[in-house]
């Protein structure tokens, strides 16, 4: 069995793996963490019509868990924020789409803007990512970037609706 192999048999039998690399989506070869974000915009719609405050608690819900997620498949695999994790972009998608105006030019706005603020790493979300360790460590950048593409989308929709 090659190491592919035996990475996604583990993914896909273990709860806490199956969950940090977001229901297999990291498995993907080349640009997990944008295979997990698509993954995360698919749930989004099926959340898009809770209320902000169920919304907020199901958002604090996906960041808090993502922690203790994250920091226990890392710890798991034995390497620290392994790029099939992609729990962590799930809670920056959620984040950046608190009180998103409704429509499609929206939904891909917040994937471009988070997918942006999430590769490029910025300042603080650079020192975030390489400062600090375990699931908060995994989770924080991706939290802080979802932050920073909540910011630009709430800009853009104040002046643009």
């Amino acid at each position: 069995m090659s190491e592919k192999q035996i990475q996604t048999a583990t993914v896909l039998r273990s709860p806490v793996h199956f969950l940090a690399f977001g229901f297999g989506s990291g498995l993907a070869p080349k640009a997990p963490g944008t295979a997990g974000t698509i993954v995360a915009v698919l749930l989004y719609l099926c959340c898009q019509s809770l209320d902000l405050l169920s919304y907020s608690i199901l958002t604090a819900a996906i960041c808090i868990t993502g922690v203790w997620i994250c920091g226990k498949s890392s710890e798991k695999l034995g390497v620290h924020d392994h790029g099939g994790i992609v729990w962590d972009e799930f809670a920056g998608y959620f984040i950046t789409m608190i009180a998103a105006p409704p429509g499609w030019i929206w939904i891909v706005l917040g994937f471009i803007l988070f997918r942006l603020f999430d590769i490029l790493k910025p300042w603080p979300i650079k020192w975030a990512d390489e400062n600090v360790d375990g699931g908060l460590g995994i989770m924080l950048d991706d939290i802080i970037a979802g932050l920073a593409a909540f910011g630009v989308l709430q800009i853009l929709a104040y002046f643009f609706i």
